[in-house]
Formats: structure tokens, C-alpha cells, sequence
């Protein structure tokens, strides 16, 4: 994928990773705190999740989202949210003030155990992180007869996350894959499975991801478990592994949102890495290459949910819905370029008549081939249950 000066500047590379970084220890146990050992004013009944829904006379809504994760011009304008605006006649307030998963748990959990209004409509939580607020009960079901778009064009590879099936309290925004990032021609041989990571001339120049939520998934592909429903062997099987990876110094370090700076360096020639990061990654060093492992890769999404007590209901889901429209869609993938959660965006892309535009329809990591869906995997959220035991030998073997 080439990338002009103009779309380089929209896309910094730490972007992707504040949006999927290592939670702290303390949060991660946290968070396994509220959902697990009963807490009564953490889960919240379906009967006190509503408010009573002023959309009809109040033209307005509140948007929470991550930063640079909209389209916009050169003016600094909108233009899908603008057209929305124009179109609806709905007011809104769009916000980009979720910078960490983590961070804004901690900041909107105490509003939504308490009961009391969130001040936002609609906002963007990553899946493995939504899969808490909806186990605790802190957000709304929605109307599906609203989201007629949404129904018609979601990509069925994200239709039934195990924490939400049927999607039934969450939309996904944009989505990505978890796979392999090298630097092909320093490494002199091309990577194509995860265990190739493990080969001896990459001993010292291997980073993995510092978060178990971010990092598990890839390694139980790897050994050939079902990351969809995997068990307590399964996890501690890859552990062990990563474990005798970083005994040997095989392993350089366990990263954050710093890993594209190894790779760039040359400090590591192959690591975990983000599709979207990838496509910034190979723009400015076209012998970086991004890879799907044979034996799979984890499809993830960061998707809008609607919180407890919101009081623009409906006017949230008329703008989840509106994003569902494929020629929306389109231009928001030609902006962001991580992986469209509506397929029918490539068709409006490819037939736009805009060199660049029809380069993005022909990414796959925009627009994943057929081929390579075949190697995405769902993984399912790690329970409360088992959060504290995972996290803590996860955190011995990394140190954070």
C-alpha cells in the first residue's frame, strides 16, 4: 500500500497501539474484581440500565472515541460525522477522549456502577475490554429494527464475538489482526508461522506483547488450540513456551506501543505486531512486510456500545446504523485504513475512479481475501474467573 505525505500524517503508528496496550496489573485484576466476586454495586440489572430517552426532542448526541480514528480534511472537518449532522439534523458532540482501555474504565466505571448519567451516548471500547462492560451489565441492548444497515452489511466474521453474540450491545467501528511484522531483508528468508519466530538466528530480536489479552491469542494459534474456546491448558501450554523463550534470551523484550520503534531501529527483526500498524510500518520501509501465520491470526474489533442510563439512545444507533451505509463506510476505511467491518465498502472504493481509494480496495489489510479470512480466529474474552491466575504467571514471565 503506497502512502502519500498528506495520509502518512494522518496515521502516527503509536495510534493502534494505545487503542490495544497493556493494561496494569492492578486494573487487570481490578476490573477481574468487579465482574467476579460479587460486588453488589458492580453489576448493574437490565431493569436500572435505562434512562428515559430524549431523542425525539432533543436533537443531539454525545460521541466518546480514540484519537485520529475519524476521517478528516485538511480544514480539520468531519466530513462523514458532518454529513451525518447535516443529513439528521442531530448535534453532535463528538469527543476523542478514550487515549487507554484501561484509563477510561477506571474513569467511567464509577458513573456506571452508581447509576448516574454517563454524559456520553455512544463510545468505542475494544472487544476484549467490552466483553467487562457487558458482563457487568454497564450498557444497553440495542434496537435492531434502528440498525436495519447494520443488519444487512456487518461482516459476518464479527457478527458473534463469544461476549456478545449476535452483537446484540456492541457494533464494531473499525477492526484489525494480531499477526507477525518482520524485516525481510535484514532476516534474509521470509517468516510464514509463529514457531518461525523461535528459529536460531532470531534469538535476541524477537519482541513480544506485554498484555495477556494482546499477545495470548497468536501463541495458542500457534500450538494449535481453538483461541474461540480455549482452556486453562491451553494458555498455560503457550506461557510455557514464552516462558522458555525468554530463559534462553531468545526474547528481547515484552513491548507496548513501542514495538514499531525496535523494528524501525532494527533492535528486532520480527515480532507481534497490528495490521493497521503494519500498513504505516511498510510505508515508510518497504522491507518490513506484515504476515497472517499459516496457522492463524487473531481477528479482533473495537466496537461502539451505547452506555447505561444514555440519553440519546435512538439517536446513538442512528449514527452506529448511518456508519453501516457501505458508501459511508468507504470513506471512513479510505481514511483510517484499518479493516472495514462492511465488505460492501470495497466495491464503492474500487469503482470510485480515485487512484488511491481503489489502491485501499485492493489491501487485504483493509479488505482481507478470502484466503486470509480463512486464517482469522475470534478469541473468546478471558473470564474474571480465570484473569487473576493467567495474569499473574503472565506477569512473572514478562516482568510488568
Amino acid at each position: 500500500m503506497s502512502r502519500s505525505t498528506t495520509l502518512t500524517r494522518r496515521f502516527p503508528n503509536s495510534r493502534a497501539m494505545r487503542r490495544r496496550s497493556v493494561l496494569s496489573g492492578a486494573a487487570l485484576l481490578g476490573a477481574g474484581t468487579l465482574a467476579g466476586c460479587g460486588i453488589p454495586s458492580a453489576y448493574v440489572a437490565e431493569d436500572r440500565r435505562s434512562a428515559p430517552d430524549r431523542s425525539e426532542g432533543d436533537k443531539r448526541l454525545a460521541f466518546s472515541n480514540w484519537t485520529q480514528y475519524i476521517d478528516t480534511d485538511d480544514q480539520g472537518k468531519r466530513p462523514t460525522l458532518d454529513a451525518f449532522i447535516e443529513q439528521t439534523g442531530i448535534a453532535v458532540t463528538y469527543t476523542e477522549d478514550i487515549n487507554d482501555n484501561d484509563e477510561f474504565f477506571g474513569k467511567i466505571s464509577p458513573v456506571l456502577t452508581q447509576g448516574a448519567a454517563p454524559g456520553r451516548d455512544l463510545m468505542v471500547i475494544s472487544d476484549w475490554m467490552a466483553g467487562r462492560y457487558v458482563s457487568l451489565g454497564w450498557v444497553q441492548a440495542m434496537d435492531r429494527a434502528n440498525l436495519p444497515n447494520v443488519t444487512a452489511n456487518l461482516d459476518p466474521q464479527l457478527a458473534n464475538p463469544a461476549f456478545d453474540p449476535g452483537r446484540s450491545r456492541s457494533v464494531p467501528w473499525q477492526s484489525g489482526i494480531t499477526g507477525i511484522a518482520y524485516n525481510r531483508k535484514a532476516l534474509g528468508r521470509e517468516i510464514r508461522s509463529t514457531a518461525d519466530l523461535w528459529a536460531p538466528d532470531l534469538k535476541g530480536r524477537v519482541t513480544l506483547f506485554a498484555g495477556l489479552d494482546e499477545a495470548l491469542g497468536l501463541l495458542m494459534l500457534s500450538q494449535g488450540g481453538d483461541i474461540a474456546k480455549f482452556g486453562d491448558d491451553d494458555a498455560h501450554r503457550a506461557m510455557d513456551l514464552v516462558q522458555r523463550m525468554v530463559d534462553t534470551g531468545h526474547v528481547r523484550r515484552f513491548t507496548g506501543n513501542d514495538y514499531t520503534s525496535d523494528l524501525a531501529s532494527g533492535a528486532a527483526l520480527a515480532c507481534q505486531a497490528y495490521s493497521g500498524d503494519a500498513v504505516q510500518l511498510t510505508a515508510e520501509n518497504p522491507d518490513i512486510a506484515f504476515v497472517v501465520p499459516e496457522e492463524g491470526g487473531e481477528l479482533w474489533a473495537e466496537s461502539m456500545m451505547i452506555p447505561n442510563r444514555a440519553a440519546h439512545k435512538r439517536n446513538a444507533e442512528l449514527l452506529v446504523d448511518y456508519y453501516y451505509r457501505p458508501e459511508v463506510a468507504a470513506e471512513l476505511a479510505a481514511f483510517v485504513q484499518y479493516i472495514c467491518p462492511v465488505p460492501a465498502a470495497r466495491e464503492v472504493l474500487a469503482d470510485s475512479g480515485d487512484k488511491e481509494k481503489a489502491e485501499v480496495a485492493e489491501n487485504p489489510l483493509v479488505f482481507p481475501t478470502e484466503e486470509m479470512r480463512e486464517r482469522l480466529h475470534t478469541m473468546r474474552d478471558v473470564t474474571s474467573a480465570e484473569r487473576p491466575e493467567l495474569h499473574k504467571v503472565w506477569g512473572r514471565i514478562t516482568g510488568v
